[in-house]
């Protein structure tokens, strides 16, 4: 029995600020003391959106598909892996619906670079940026964030099925 029903998949991810790297989040280069560490970019954002996006096909979590052993990956743009998950969903008929990420971080200030991780983002998934919803909040000074240590991500997103051949997934402008 086929199941038509939307699907909606949560992903989380976390890396820890190291010197001398770039801070990369939706793709967007951030003016930063410090960057992330990580075997790709270790855009935090793009790596949970990613993983939502696998949770709601059912298909395990970024790091089953881009291993951090592979050295293929070393270094590369999580928008790119964004682009080859989007391109699973589509090979299963699914295609973003809309996607709510909140970035979980003390500093920097985040906001200002919004449109650009939503432009970023929207391009990689095949939607308009209305389908992309950016927050940011610190934790009060609390845990890891709080300490500056770090930076996660959660996000949420909802998945429809397209009525389409497989491996055609609705592009929007």
């Amino acid at each position: 029995m086929k199941n038509n029903l939307p699907r909606i998949g949560h992903g989380y991810d976390a890396h820890k600020f190291g010197p001398n790297l770039r801070l990369i989040l939706g793709g967007v280069n951030i003016p930063s003391s410090q960057g992330l560490l990580g075997h790709s970019d270790a855009d935090v954002l793009t790596h949970a959106l990613c993983d939502a996006i696998l949770g709601a096909i059912a298909l395990g979590d970024i790091g089953c598909h881009f291993p951090d052993s592979d050295p293929s990956l070393e270094g590369i743009s999580s928008l790119t892996l964004l682009e080859q998950v989007i391109g699973l969903a589509a090979e299963r008929n699914f295609y973003l619906g809309n996607a709510d990420i909140t970035i979980i971080a003390q500093q920097p200030r985040l906001s200002p670079f919004f449109p650009e991780m939503k432009k970023n983002l929207a391009l990689a998934c095949r939607v308009t940026t209305e389908a992309i919803n950016l927050k940011a909040t610190t934790t009060e000074k609390m845990g890891f964030a709080g300490r500056r240590e770090g930076i996660a991500a959660h996000a949420v997103v909802l998945l429809a099925q397209d009525q389409v051949s497989p491996g055609m997934a609705p592009v929007f402008e």
